[in-house]
């Protein structure tokens, strides 16, 4: 059975995330996706509000289950016997980023393989850090994230206000 790793941040999920998702399920005997830690990055949502959205969107996936990583994502794959990671790649830049990345989890554990899926035309522009520029300033949502995490970020900006 072939497991795949989809680590990301997802904060919050977009529509391109779960288009990566949908045709990572179809790939792999089972895919789970996982929230990791991002020192780089200073999440709006907490951890457990972000596994609630994922934990929606990923509903209808029978082979797709979400999980809360810490520590390296190559090593916590090895944790949930992953033998894949699904990265997305929008653009150039996406691509330098996560080569980078894959090229020193090969080092770390060689038998663990990165796989690009890269993203379809319509969602090339999107990401998480619009999305949240967009809700801030009230805008509609709609074409960026799945229906089922709307009232969450709204709720979520309400409260910020």
């Amino acid at each position: 059975m072939k497991r795949a790793m989809y680590p990301g941040t997802f904060d919050p999920i977009t529509i391109g995330h779960r288009d990566v998702i949908a045709r990572a399920s179809n790939l792999f005997d089972e895919v789970v996706v996982v929230i990791m830690q991002n020192p780089n990055k200073n999440p709006l949502f907490t951890e457990k509000e972000r596994l609630t959205m994922l934990n929606e969107v990923c509903k209808p996936y029978m082979n797709v289950s979400t999980a809360i990583g810490y520590g390296l994502t190559v090593d916590f794959a090895k944790q949930i016997h992953a033998s894949v990671l699904i990265r997305g790649i929008r653009a150039v830049m996406d691509y330098e980023v996560e080569l980078q990345q894959a090229t020193a989890n090969m080092i770390l554990n060689p038998k663990i393989e990165t796989i690009f899926l890269l993203t379809k035309p319509e969602f090339s522009f999107m990401s998480s850090s619009a999305v949240k520029e967009i809700a801030k300033n009230n805008g509609d949502l709609k074409h960026f994230v799945p229906e089922e995490v709307l009232d969450c970020i709204h709720k979520k900006f309400k409260e910020k206000k």
